[in-house]
């Protein structure tokens, strides 16, 4: 099992996450995203995902992309821990969380987006992090009031277990953290993320314990 891989790559993180909680040994293939002009641009690693976007996972002849396609497989490949809870009402929440971060976020921060506004609109790096941080602190907030309110939430964003929204909600904090958002009004995710951190998966995942973390 291969994982195309990058160390502050919030969608690998999340895949890192699963694989870790999941007990599954694989080896990292770690494209940089900014070295040579970006790495996922050439055409040999356009040939392994034609979106030239991380993660992809290579397992049994496979070339898997998506990271939440990816964290359901290996759902359904390694039963145990469960990433998504066994009752309909509680994957359909939990893939709501998921979603809300990875869909409604994490497509406004993304890298190519970011060098979009610089490289092409020519905003100067100000007004850039501006973007990040205003995208990020509102959908930080919209998820902080679920998790507030919803009694589904436990020690973890749902129940007292890792999930697949764990797993999204972590790298997006450190994302966070990274640019200087202002988190002082999420505290239900910050306590998430503080006892999410505590466990080995996760801290193994980190962009700082990556063999190309710089």
């Amino acid at each position: 099992m291969k994982l195309y891989t990058y160390f502050r790559s919030s969608a690998a993180f999340r895949v890192r996450i699963a694989l870790n909680l999941k007990g599954m040994t694989y080896q990292p293939e770690p494209v940089h995203l900014l070295r040579d002009g970006g790495r996922q641009r050439t055409a040999a690693f356009a040939a392994v995902n034609p979106q030239q976007l991380l993660p992809v996972l290579e397992h049994d002849g496979h070339y898997l992309t998506q990271s939440l396609a990816i964290i359901e497989y290996l759902d359904e490949v390694v039963a145990e821990p469960r990433l998504l809870p066994p009752d309909p009402p509680g994957r359909a929440r939990v893939r709501s969380l998921a979603l809300a971060i990875a869909c409604e976020i994490h497509p406004l921060n993304n890298l190519r987006v970011l060098q979009y506004l610089t490289e092409t609109l020519g905003l100067s790096d100000e007004q850039k992090n501006g973007w990040y941080r205003h995208w990020v602190e509102t959908g930080l907030a919209a998820v902080e009031r679920r998790l507030a309110a919803e009694p589904e939430t436990g020690r973890h964003c749902h129940g007292d277990r890792p999930t697949l929204a764990d797993c999204c909600l972590v790298p997006q904090v450190f994302n966070a953290r990274r640019y200087g958002c202002d988190l002082s009004g999420v505290p239900t995710i910050l306590r998430i993320h503080e006892q999410c951190m505590e466990l080995e998966p996760f801290q193994k995942a980190s962009p700082a314990a990556q063999p190309d973390a710089e």
